[in-house]
């Protein structure tokens, strides 16, 4: 899957926008940095579908600036002016070119939505891999009106149960940031030649914040879900 990360240059506050290449090229989430459209036209001219993990500001900013660009669909929970597609838990979307499922997760924005497929995640803001108040896992924040952490960990739960399992995070061997930086939990022993061979489950996470991170997804979600779960504020000020 050929992933180029469209606001890693921005110098503003926005989120991780990720244009996917592919037989249908598509742009998870629109952001918030001016000139997203020059960077996504460097990779490509046709942009034939965006979809939107949820409506705050830094992940919507520029989708109609980029819908009058480049006349994509546009998939959403809920309504927006550019929305032309609704979707909802379950749905099958086309990303590049793989078929992701829809999985609702609300609990930091009502109308959150995950993308999940055989081997890849892109998460929004329910889980990432690091954001300043946890590496290899951390959590949307729930501290805001119409926030819940208990509805944040429900859906991280949820998650859970719909990403495919390839087998224990010692089989599929060590993980890593997209910066090449190795987390403390990855070390682990090389897979044999039966590991080897079974299905590898997700190996691709695309955070709305944060690092992309390729290794054992499930771990990291599940570290994500265990520190949610103790409910204490994930920042100092919370």
């Amino acid at each position: 899957m050929e992933v180029h990360h469209v606001t890693e240059a921005a110098e503003t506050f926005t989120c991780n926008a990720f244009l996917v290449v592919g037989d249908r090229t598509t742009l998870v989430d629109a952001g918030a940095m001016d000139g997203i459209v020059d960077e996504i036209r460097t990779h490509t001219d046709e942009l034939e579908a965006v979809v939107v993990t949820h409506q705050h500001a830094d992940h919507v900013a520029h989708l109609e600036t980029v819908r009058d660009a480049f006349d994509p669909d546009v998939y959403a929970y809920d309504d927006h002016p550019a929305r032309t597609h609704a979707i909802d838990d379950g749905d099958t979307v086309r990303i590049g070119d793989a078929d992701f499922e829809a999985v609702y997760t609300p609990g930091h924005a009502d109308d959150h939505v995950s993308f999940v497929s055989d081997s890849a995640l892109f998460s929004g803001d329910v889980v990432v891999h690091d954001d300043g108040a946890f590496d290899y896992g951390s959590f949307g924040r729930t501290d805001r009106a119409g926030q819940s952490r208990e509805r944040l960990i429900e859906s991280i739960r949820d998650l859970l149960e719909r990403m495919p399992d390839g087998g224990s995070h010692e089989e599929r061997g060590p993980s890593s940031r997209s910066n090449g930086h190795r987390p403390q939990e990855a070390n682990a022993s090389a897979a044999s030649g039966a590991d080897r061979a079974r299905p590898a489950g997700v190996e691709h996470m695309y955070p709305g914040h944060g690092d992309i991170f390729h290794g054992d997804v499930r771990d990291v979600v599940q570290t994500a879900l265990e520190r949610a779960e103790k409910r204490e504020p994930k920042y100092p000020d919370q």
